[in-house]
């Protein structure tokens, strides 16, 4: 019953505040009062350090805490930085495995309460499979390894700041969070997921932008122009580069000064020998957040896109294209993907969230059909170009919201096999999709490809709850289960979740596994 509004000055906000207070809003009297923020963090801590060292701001904390505790800032920065971004790194590679594997166990373990909740029909056969498979309501196979466990990233989102070690410009990794009274960013020299390639093409940019009168961007006054550098490369040894960078008040003729002395270094300069094939330049205004994905890229120089070859077939990539992190991994997870489809010449696959259109693309040549449907236009004409490169002609692609889009492609689909697969954002899919393929009663297979599990446990708890007034259509069931490592020393990893249609004209419902 209450909002909170942002002003840019105490003048507006007051002017607000005379217009809104006592207005009459849907039958309601609004009353306004100032809130009471949060300190800044960084404001704050840094006032707890001052206070620390007798107000002498600027002043080195003396080495070691008082009171003999240890001081976390003691740890080398290399050390500090792998914590912050590898967590996992100096545990065995087989623990790390057992450790995802148990998450995702408990995650399906909860997922068999859920759907008991919900759904009471069903409580009969989850008690049988939950005799089976300790609590759970599908088998949960063996979790797939990574095939590589280093230097495995293909993309790489580097924030440009002040360097924990003082220097300024520095590009790299941050230490903590903003919110947690940090901004200071450490070089990835030494983290072992980020490959030699991008390593190179960082520490090159850095030389560069130390040489330019430009300030790094600050988070916490706005102002600077440096903000992040995003690389992207592939097997067959292309590399992209996407520079994102404050304008702020700069003419015209100046951002393209710059645009040209990046061309000039990277072409023919020092910046040479960091091999870029595609450099592209993004205009990043104020306050603009995480979400990149809308920003225009220029380009500078190079091919517009960069390559990649995954199971055999080729791929081109966008700057903002998704495409997963950890290409030889990303085989092991897409071929499981086929292999659970079940799918034969006269199957269509519907690929939702298909980015550049690789597993719809890798399974095209066993189907009769692949429609594929993803929001960035970027990667759909990518997936376009991909499908054209690979000589395929029975796979088509479809630019808009899944919520929006699906429903529409969902009905004009006659096949009698038909398999969804899902590949979603973090986030999970929209509700409206989700109640889009419980109404479609001829698909009767989804195949979902979940990033974190535990985000898209509403979306699992959906396909799976009982028919009512909001959701039609009969429920799915989990059939299988199997976590693939995308991503070695972290604990974050894929989950693949089989779910088919329960046929209740089957009087075998409640034994079948």
């Amino acid at each position: 019953m209450f909002a909170f509004v942002t002003f840019k000055n105490q003048e507006e906000r007051d002017k607000a505040m005379k217009a809104v207070h006592g207005m009459q809003w849907k039958s309601k009297v609004l009353s306004v009062r100032l809130a009471k923020p949060k300190a800044d963090p960084i404001l704050k801590k840094r006032k707890q350090e001052e206070e620390a060292e007798g107000g002498q701001p600027g002043a080195k904390r003396a080495a070691g805490s008082q009171e003999g505790e240890e001081d976390e800032e003691e740890e080398p920065l290399n050390i500090q930085i792998a914590n912050a971004v590898t967590p996992l790194w100096n545990v065995p590679y087989e623990e790390q495995l057992k450790r995802k594997e148990k998450e995702v166990e408990g995650i399906l373990q909860k997922l068999t309460r859920e759907i008991g909740n919900n759904n009471k029909a069903m409580l009969p056969w989850l008690f049988v499979q939950k005799e089976k498979y300790n609590k759970m309501c599908c088998p949960l196979e063996a979790i797939q390894p990574s095939p590589v466990q280093t230097e495995y990233r293909n993309k790489c989102e580097f924030v440009i700041g002040v360097g924990a070690d003082g220097e300024d410009k520095t590009v790299g990794f941050r230490l903590g969070k903003y919110k947690g009274g940090s901004c200071a960013v450490v070089s990835p020299s030494e983290t072992t997921h980020v490959s030699s390639e991008a390593k190179r093409v960082v520490q090159g940019f850095q030389q560069f932008i130390r040489t330019t009168p430009y300030a790094v961007y600050s988070p916490e006054t706005y102002e600077g122009h440096w903000r992040q550098l995003t690389v992207r490369t592939s097997r067959i040894k292309q590399t992209m580069a996407i520079v994102f960078f404050n304008p702020q008040k700069l003419q015209e003729e100046e951002i393209e000064e710059l645009k040209r002395n990046l061309h000039q270094y990277f072409t023919e300069g020092e910046g040479k020998e960091s091999a870029i094939t595609s450099l592209y330049f993004v205009r990043m205004g104020q306050r603009t957040s995480a979400g990149t994905e809308d920003l225009p890229c220029e380009h500078v120089t190079g091919e517009e896109w960069i390559h990649e070859e995954l199971l055999g077939l080729k791929f081109r990539i966008s700057p903002h294209s998704f495409f997963q992190t950890n290409t030889p991994a990303a085989e092991v997870l897409y071929s499981a993907v086929g292999e659970w489809a079940q799918l034969d010449q006269d199957s269509t696959v519907l690929d939702v969230c298909c980015g550049t259109g690789t597993i719809g693309i890798s399974l095209a040549k066993r189907v009769k059909k692949v429609i594929g449907i993803e929001l960035c236009q970027e990667a759909v004409e990518d997936a376009k170009a991909n499908a054209e490169a690979n000589g395929l002609t029975n796979v088509e692609f479809h630019c808009g919201k899944a919520e929006d889009v699906f429903p529409t492609v969902l009905n004009a689909v006659v096949s009698p096999n038909v398999t969804a697969i899902v590949d979603p954002p973090r986030a999970g899919l929209h509700s409206k999709v989700i109640l889009a393929i419980r109404r479609a009663e001829h698909l009767k297979r989804l195949i979902y490809v979940a990033c974190n599990a535990k985000a898209a446990m509403n979306n699992f708890i959906d396909l799976c709850r009982a028919v009512s007034n909001r959701v039609r259509g009969a429920p799915f069931r989990p059939v299988r289960a199997m976590a693939v490592d995308l991503f070695p020393q972290t604990m974050h990893c894929e989950t693949i979740l089989l779910l088919e249609r329960v046929d209740y004209s089957s009087d075998t419902q409640t034994t079948e596994t």
